[in-house]
């Protein structure tokens, strides 16, 4: 087998098309016939960009994508294959005008064979024996299909995921297999195990031979423990091809996750082609009515969740792009991840198995009710396609048959006991295909009773109750399922907004007997009972003591399987317009560009192995309160001991303790004055130090209502330039609790770097601790206007735009230079 990405000299256009005629007529009447068509490199998507746009919806429709692929297949009798890790959400594939194949479905893998069709292509005389191939993505609404359009996360166009050009002989290997189990496994090694390798052929010329096989195995370390040769006659479906013992092997786990590998080398007449698996030994048990255990050993599963989303470029990360973001989840010490709420790159789930991150990973089933035949055969072509693609990978423990099914609204009924008999028959099936994983949902109590593991929904702290509600709502659900297992938690923050005084609302929250359940229309920040998430400040400091007491609380429940905060990045979606930057969900603990959060550092207080210190409020340059007042300053570690300095004066010695709330007893009280300050932390674990420190200014002025922004820039090295706004009083004063949304605007050269889902990526946001700031492209040059619309409003963070009022004043504010030697300019800034 031969295998190439095919990412680049990729053509696309978005919009519609009467046909694949289309795509190349232009070049049959001498491009008399113009489509405006854009060079890209794959992964692609077509929302990049618009996904993030404050101003509408994002495009849902087609997409397409050309090329003229120079093909030469080393097989006399060979295939030429085209290997999608994914594209969204329907697919057409075309070679010239001859539809070739189609796929329905964004998350799955699917291959195309065009072997046939680019032979005839090759016959067209002006293509020099090039192959025009065409690709039609499509992501409009069907209520008939998965996801639902009601989703909590935007469905990308495109060809969002690696494209590869596959060359394979008359006969090669469709899939393999492998099955592994232990005796007497434990701990880091087993007493003995046993591999069984399972194989399926593509044949579609129905050749009728004998092949050739050779099958080895090999450690982590590349020694070889296993071979075998055998000559075997074509077969049909998947068979069993070679079975090996393997004494001791040594075990996969999170903290250690050693992998194996196999290659399964296949000879025909027309030639070879050899396909490498990874795999792993290990053990999983979700104990019932208790926790759960690796290995024959408890684990506390430390989790988060991932979308498959990212600023600029949407759902077409690449690969150096996940890796960066799956080494960070690593990183922050967790042990667990949901694939949320579809399959994932390849790429995602070798990382996982690299890494040491168990995975539940789920088919896109996902609220809306339940459909029609053809829906019911998507949920099942997908559930099938997930578990046969991702079979061999030990960090899979679980798979996900769907999220949030009790949620109506896509049709005009909702049967409870049909969708309790399509999820039986899914989870039916799911046995049947791998009857060494389990089966789990989120969100369904009507069937609970008919999966493996059940995650309710608790919110504690955020669409219901208060966070110290958090261990008692655990508890209720856990004793009311065979096995229990916490997937989202977590809380709206918007990166940079810090308080003085985190949200106390909490006497307004109406405690339903305990209720801390996320009910249709939660998410919305307008009615309903009182909440959190729609009362509440969204800032990272709220957060962070949320976290905190989360995993404080979960270190003592020993009956606990494990937990997940959702989500690990902020994330696209259109849903949440209102949000502090419109359509994003904004949970994340770090940024959609994977800029950390404050967050990261509370997680890695607690479930890091490698020391470290942070002193909260790296991104709050202004503190504010009376003279001399006791302010408390935060600090995370995981060190036993830290030692904290302000203005070089040590504070003391504080000891961890992880059950003194909040910052496990990392905290100093201390008297404060107007000025500027310097922190100084220092830990000490295992013989390593570590130190941190952060400046900050000490405001003691007192302000009334923001009347007025001032807009500086700042030139970055890079050539961007950061814009920022801040909000000042009538005197003056600035006013470090501001929260009215801002707009940004530019005339002339340049650009605004926004629609990027981040806090200094977007022309739409609410100011963050009385300040908003957004990057500029100015190509070189001075743009000749740069604008700010202050929106005022009396709500909170989650207010309407247009809940503004009172009259339209005009200020005008001094910006200095962007280049040197360029000119002071005026700009004039309208509040409302």
């Amino acid at each position: 087998m031969i295998k190439q990405r095919l990412n680049e000299q990729w053509e696309h256009y978005r919009g519609s098309l009467g046909g694949p005629w289309e795509v190349w007529r232009a070049d049959k009447l001498h491009n008399h016939y113009n489509v405006p068509w854009k060079l890209v490199t794959l992964p692609h998507t077509y929302n990049g960009y618009d996904v993030m746009d404050p101003d509408g919806k994002y495009y849902q429709g087609q997409g397409w994508y050309r090329n003229k692929l120079e093909l030469s297949n080393p097989y006399p009798k060979g295939r030429t294959l085209l290997h999608f890790e994914g594209a969204g959400q329907r697919t057409d594939v075309y070679v010239y005008t001859e539809k070739v194949d189609s796929h329905l479905g964004g998350y799955d893998e699917f291959t195309v064979d065009i072997t046939d069709a680019a032979a005839r292509a090759k016959e067209i005389e002006r293509y020099a024996g090039r192959v025009p191939v065409a690709i039609a993505c499509d992501n409009s609404r069907e209520l008939e299909t998965i996801p639902s359009d009601a989703s909590d996360f935007n469905l990308y166009g495109g060809v969002y995921r690696y494209l590869n050009l596959v060359y394979v002989p008359q006969v090669s290997l469709a899939q393999v297999h492998v099955d592994t189990t232990l005796q007497d496994a434990a701990g880091s090694r087993a007493a003995g195990g046993q591999v069984k390798i399972h194989a399926k052929l593509y044949n579609p010329s129905c050749a009728n031979e004998t092949v050739k096989l050779v099958i080895a195995l090999k450690q982590q370390d590349g020694v070889q423990i296993g071979q075998a040769e055998m000559i075997l006659p074509i077969w049909q479906g998947e068979q069993e091809i070679a079975c090996f013992d393997v004494p001791a092997p040594s075990l996969w786990s999170t903290e250690a996750p050693h992998l194996y590998s196999c290659s399964v080398t296949l000879t025909c007449e027309d030639g070879a082609t050899t396909h490498n698996e990874c795999f792993g030994f290990r053990t999983f048990e979700f104990v019932k009515h208790g926790p759960f255990k690796l290995n024959g050993e408890r684990l506390l599963l430390r989790g988060t969740h991932r979308h498959e989303d990212h600023a600029a470029v949407g759902a077409a990360m690449s690969e150096a792009l996940i890796r960066e973001e799956m080494t960070l989840i690593k990183a922050m010490g967790a042990n667990f991840i949901r694939l949320g709420h579809y399959q994932q790159s390849r790429i995602v789930l070798d990382l996982c198995d690299e890494l040491g991150l168990l995975v539940w990973e789920e088919i896109p089933w996902c609220r809306g009710g339940l459909g029609g035949p053809a829906y019911r055969k998507q949920c099942i072509d997908m559930l099938t396609a997930m578990i046969e693609q991702h079979y061999n990978h030990p960090s899979v423990i679980l798979w996900g048959l769907g999220n949030e099914n009790d949620w109506e609204c896509d049709f005009d009924y909702f049967d409870q006991q049909d969708i309790r008999a399509f999820m039986a028959e899914l989870h039916t099936l799911a046995h049947e295909l791998d009857a060494g994983r389990l089966t789990a949902i989120r969100r369904c109590e009507f069937c609970k009773d008919i999966i493996d593991v059940y995650s309710p929904s608790i919110w504690a702290g955020w669409y219901r109750g208060i966070y110290t509600d958090y261990e008692a709502s655990c508890l209720t659900a856990f004793e009311h399922v065979d096995s229990f297992f916490h997937m989202e938690w977590g809380a709206d923050n918007l990166p940079t907004r810090h308080v003085e005084k985190p949200f106390t609302g909490f006497k307004q929250m109406k405690k339903s007997e305990g209720a801390t359940d996320e009910r249709d229309g939660d998410y919305l920040l307008t009615g309903g009972e009182p909440r959190v998430s729609r009362d509440g400040d969204w800032s990272e400091t709220y957060f962070c003591e949320m976290i905190d007491w989360y995993l404080k609380s979960q270190e003592n429940m020993d009956w606990l399987t494990g937990a997940a905060q959702w989500s690990f990045k902020d994330f696209s979606t259109p849903v949440r317009p209102d949000s502090p930057i419109p359509y994003l969900n904004m949970k994340g603990i770090v940024e959609r560009d994977l800029t950390p959060k404050e967050a990261y550092y509370v997680f890695q207080s607690y479930w890091s192995e490698k020391v470290m210190v942070r002193i909260y409020g790296h991104t709050m340059p202004v503190r504010w309160g009376a003279e001399g007042e006791l302010k408390t300053i935060k600090i995370y570690s995981n060190a036993a001991e830290v030692e904290l300095f302000l203005d070089g004066i040590s504070l003391g010695v504080k000891r961890r303790d992880s059950q003194n709330f909040p910052c496990a007893g990392l905290r100093w009280e201390t008297a404060l004055h107007a000025g500027e300050h310097h922190l100084r932390a220092v830990a000490v674990r295992d013989g390593v130090t570590v130190t941190d420190e952060l400046r900050f200014t000490y405001q003691t002025a007192s302000w009334g209502e923001p009347a007025q922004l001032e807009l500086t820039t700042e030139a970055l090295a890079d050539g961007r330039v950061l814009v920022e706004a801040r909000a000042y009083d009538a005197n003056g004063v600035f006013c470090p609790d501001s929260a009215a949304f801002v707009r940004f605007g530019l005339a002339g050269d340049g650009k605004l770097l926004d629609n990027l889902g981040t806090i200094r990526g977007s022309r739409l946001v609410q100011l963050a601790s009385g300040r908003a700031g957004i990057y500029v492209d100015p190509y070189g040059g001075l743009p000749a206007a740069i604008t700010v619309r202050d929106f005022v409003s009396a709500g909170g963070p989650a207010s309407s735009l247009a809940a503004g009022s009172g009259d339209k004043r005009t200020y005008t504010s001094v910006v200095s230079a962007i280049c040197e030697g360029m000119p002071t300019r005026t700009v004039v800034i309208e509040t409302f």
